[in-house]
């Protein structure tokens, strides 16, 4: 898997329909969530794109500290349904801290759904505060310090 990493008016019209195709196809559908993803806060992040033979394989979108929480962060984390098992959640994941670091953020917070609980904890994020729901789906405060 190919990684790049964009802020969004470095998108082509092109790579922003796969974007939003990809996390409308897990994040909607397959999660079967009906919530408002086209957020208005796409143009404040950075975004880190995995391609393999040209066909977006995961994606996520970070935020600098204090544009969605205190700490930087890391969200819609996504692996293509017809790529999964191929270790690409955690290359994409790998990319998108080795982001943060390289930008000198001494953490990164993210708001990380329980199912997947063991995936963070695997790349070194650690459990803060009780579960809660967001959009329906349980999740858990994570953080990652460097």
């Amino acid at each position: 898997m190919e990684v790049f990493i964009k802020s969004f008016n470095d998108y082509s019209t092109l790579e922003l329909y796969n974007v939003m195709q990809l996390r409308s196809e897990v994040f909607v559908v397959e999660q079967d969530c009906v919530y408002q993803d086209l957020d208005g806060k796409d143009k404040e992040a950075m975004h880190i794109l995995g391609y393999k033979d040209q066909e977006l394989a995961a994606y996520t979108r970070i935020f600098k500290p204090g544009d969605y929480f205190e700490k930087a962060s890391i969200g819609r984390v996504v692996v293509s349904p017809k790529m999964r098992g191929l270790a690409y959640g955690q290359k994409i994941m790998t990319a998108s801290i080795d982001y943060c670091k390289d930008q000198g953020y001494p953490s990164i917070q993210i708001s990380a759904q329980c199912y997947l609980h063991k995936f963070y904890t695997d790349l070194g994020f650690v459990s803060q505060g009780e579960k809660y729901l967001e959009d329906g789906i349980p999740h858990q405060e994570m953080v990652y310090t460097f």
